[in-house]
């Protein structure tokens, strides 16, 4: 079996079969790790939804923040934005199917064979791997059962900004969700700044990329989300697979480990 990981593809279903093709994928043998944002912005996210979910034990799964917004429109009484693609998977006669398959899914995987964290913004230098999935249960739980509801009415916010163990309820959820899927510049206090999108060298005064900050570990990390990087980090163990397929990039995958890249125009 060979385990291959992809960036966000963002309802590219085309480019996600080509680039499947390209490594020559087989649910029967291989395993692919999503790491978020499966939907919205592109054509396909209907059919992108279907496909992976239809892997599935060969579809290992963190969710990112387009498809919780999917989650917080169908449970939390949000709007469509005008930019979204989610009215085919919101109109589909197996849309419930979909939603409970998403609820079910992951914010951060770790696998400690290989000593590699998944998650769709990456991990945050103030949390050890066991730490940042002992959180993530925590929230996984929530989406997944009687207090979905409550939580996707209230998901959207910037406070709290920063770790804090006394935390609790929906300010406590919020927060490890703002940091598996939403982080991209932090302070050294684990503080987060959550309105600068753009390249790693745009950071605000006293923020710097998650990935900047050394870690005690030497944990892998696999994330998407900042399709400005364009995969570039400058350290091995950080992997960027947001090449940003849906604006114009390339979709990549990555054989877990060879560390072989493979890119997919778009």
């Amino acid at each position: 079996m060979t385990d291959y990981a992809i960036g966000d593809i963002q309802g590219c279903y085309d480019r996600l079969r080509d680039v499947l093709d390209k490594v020559d994928f087989s649910p029967s043998r291989d395993r692919l790790w999503v790491a978020g944002d499966l939907i919205n912005r592109g054509p396909a996210s209907l059919e992108t939804l279907r496909f992976i979910e239809g892997l599935g034990d060969a579809a290992v799964v963190a969710l990112g923040n387009h498809d919780l917004h999917l989650l917080a429109v169908a449970l939390g009484g949000h709007q469509i934005r005008k930019k979204d693609t989610l009215d085919g998977i919101l109109d589909a006669p197996d849309q419930a199917q979909l939603v409970d398959w998403l609820r079910q899914q992951k914010l951060c995987i770790y696998d400690s064979a290989r000593n590699l964290v998944m998650a769709h913004a990456g991990l945050p230098h103030i949390w050890t791997p066991e730490q940042a999935v002992a959180h993530a249960q925590e929230v996984e739980a929530v989406i997944s059962g009687d207090s979905a509801q409550e939580y996707f009415t209230h998901m959207y916010g910037n406070r709290p900004e920063r770790w804090d163990d006394s935390l609790i309820g929906v300010d406590r959820w919020r927060v490890i969700t703002n940091y598996f899927t939403r982080m991209r510049f932090i302070a050294a206090d684990g503080t987060l700044e959550l309105t600068t999108k753009e390249s790693a060298d745009s950071a605000p005064e006293g923020f710097a990329p998650w990935f900047e900050f050394p870690r005690q570990d030497n944990v892998k990390v696999i994330f998407g989300h900042w399709a400005a990087l364009e995969g570039r980090t400058g350290k091995e163990q950080f992997i960027g697979l947001d090449t940003g397929c849906v604006w114009g990039g390339a979709l990549t995958i990555m054989n877990l480990d060879s560390g072989e890249k493979i890119h997919c125009d778009c």
